[in-house]
């Protein structure tokens, strides 16, 4: 099963029944990386692209659903990580979840996607030292 396979089984029912029957693929595929950090990857992307792009997994949702839902994915994210107790990786995506956010009201889709790179690269041990470093890095 993919990692955003798990997602949408995985969120409450007022969401699930907003789940597109063919999901798009995963975005997130790094080999060896642990497959809790590419399930939270999974979740907190796609709660991103509910704020601020079209979501993969999800359709039929009015602005404000959307918002909500987004808001879901990224707590269903961050709380899979504090139940593993592994919280240098929550700090790291609270960092990008705001760095991101940050970079959309700016209209700087270019940076969030940077950000995004350097997160996911940081997590799945891929190296890297995450969105806050990225960022002093960024004009």
């Amino acid at each position: 099963m993919s990692a955003l396979a798990a997602v949408v089984d995985a969120v409450e029912p007022s969401l699930a029944a907003h789940a597109k029957s063919d999901i798009g693929p995963d975005r997130f595929d790094f080999a060896g990386a642990d497959p809790d950090r590419l399930f939270v990857l999974e979740a907190v992307y796609e709660g991103y692209l509910m704020h601020y792009a079209t979501p993969r997994a999800f359709a039929g949702m009015d602005s404000d659903m959307r918002l909500l839902a987004g808001d879901a994915l990224y707590a269903l994210g961050l709380s899979r990580l504090a139940e593993c107790g592994d919280l240098a990786a929550v700090v790291e995506l609270s960092d990008l979840i705001s760095l991101t956010a940050q970079a959309q009201a700016e209209r700087c889709p270019e940076r969030a996607e940077r950000l995004w790179e350097a997160s996911a690269r940081a997590l799945a041990g891929g190296g890297g030292d995450g969105a806050r470093a990225s960022q002093r890095n960024c004009a």
